[in-house]
Parts: structure tokens; sequence; C-alpha cells
């Protein structure tokens, strides 16, 4: 068997059905459809959907911001494993969230997109947004640590 080609931003080891399979596994306490789901995974970019529950709410009918930001979280995750493989600790190292627009209950959406991808670290862009791609709702800034 030879050695494992290096990882690269330009190709995918996991695609959307093996990045949920693998989420799914991981965290098996979550409950179906809290962490959200990888819709579509190509070199560079990940999509990601959300359907927040009532729980999800804060004061005043917002989705609140700690689900905004798990949600970003878990799209950075996703695209840093669809690129290294299933490695369970890679661990978010820095997650820096700006709320840009009210945040109205309904489905969110996720796009990850990867700045840079070194042997030990990722950063990744993250925008999140309800029924508009051009209008986000938040933007975050995320840094993983692979081991």
């Amino acid at each position: 068997m030879g050695e494992a080609a290096p990882i690269s931003s330009s190709a995918i080891r996991l695609d959307a059905d093996a990045l949920n399979a693998f989420m799914a596994e991981a965290f098996p306490h979550s409950a179906p459809g809290s962490r959200g789901a990888v819709v579509s995974a190509v070199p560079g970019h990940i999509q990601a959907r959300m359907e927040p529950t009532e729980l999800a709410l804060r004061p005043g009918g917002l989705i609140s911001g700690p689900t905004q930001m798990g949600f970003a979280d878990m799209a950075a995750y996703a695209l840093v494993l669809a690129h290294i493989g299933p490695v369970a600790m890679a661990v978010t190292s820095a997650l820096n969230y700006q709320f840009l627009r009210p945040c109205r209950p309904g489905p969110l959406f996720a796009d990850a997109h990867m700045l840079r991808l070194g042997k030990r670290l990722a950063v990744m862009d993250v925008r999140i947004w309800t029924d508009d791609p051009n209008k986000p709702v938040g933007q975050a800034n995320v840094t993983y640590a692979i081991p």
C-alpha cells in the first residue's frame, strides 16, 4: 500500500453523503437535524442547510446567536473533513462571528469556502443566509487545527 496523497484544497476525500454519515456517527447524542446537514461538497466549498426548531429562537422570535455560530462551526468542520478525510479530532481553534442582519425563523443555509488549507491549520470563510444568498445574516472566519 502506498502513502495517502497529501491533503489539498483542490480535491475532496468525503462527499456530502459521507460527511453526513460521519457527523451522525461522531455526534450520536445530537438530535437528528440539530446540527444541520451538508447539501453539497466540492473542492474548496461546501453548502449546508439547517431547519432550526423553536428551541433555537431567542426572545424577539429571531434565531439565536449560538445556533448561528454552531451552524457556522459545523459547516467549517464539514469543509475541513471533506478535504482531509474522517479525522474526528480536527478542532476549532478560532471562530469570529459577525451578525449582519436579523435572522428570522426558517431554513438556514451556510456557504463555507476554504481560504487556506495547510498541514496543521485550515482557515475558512462561512456565510450564513436565509432567503437570499446575497444578503447574509452572518459571516464567520473559522480556523481549525488539524491533528
